[in-house]
């Protein structure tokens, strides 16, 4: 089954899940915000994306700048920061199986579900 983590108020996010809607293929939404993804998932997500933590970051959110820019953190800190703070996770992201892609261009996202 097809996942994509998505944030309705999100435009990239809303573009992604366009693109899995006219696909045709059955998927479910999981909305991060709502449902916050556990460290331990977190950690198993970025190996499928093949990406380390910090690349998962929205660096530009307010509570980065306020609470974490200029500080040293250790992947493991970085996915703690990102379980407390959802909106730090980027999106949208489409699992299928042990395969992810980040839809950053949302376009990604129609190359991986045609694989």
């Amino acid at each position: 089954m097809i996942e994509i983590y998505h944030n309705p108020r999100c435009r990239k996010s809303r573009e992604g899940l366009v693109i899995l809607e006219e696909s045709g293929q059955t998927f479910k939404i999981v909305e991060y915000l709502k449902e916050v993804p556990s460290k331990k998932y977190l950690s198993q997500l970025v190996k499928k994306l093949g990406i380390k933590p910090g690349e998962l970051l929205r660096k530009n959110e307010a509570v980065w700048k306020e609470q974490y820019k200029g500080k040293e953190l250790s992947d493991d800190e970085i996915l703690e920061a990102m379980v407390k703070h959802p909106k730090l996770i980027e999106r949208p992201i489409v699992i299928s199986g042990d395969r992810a892609v980040l839809g950053r261009p949302p376009e990604l996202i129609a190359e991986f579900i045609s694989k």
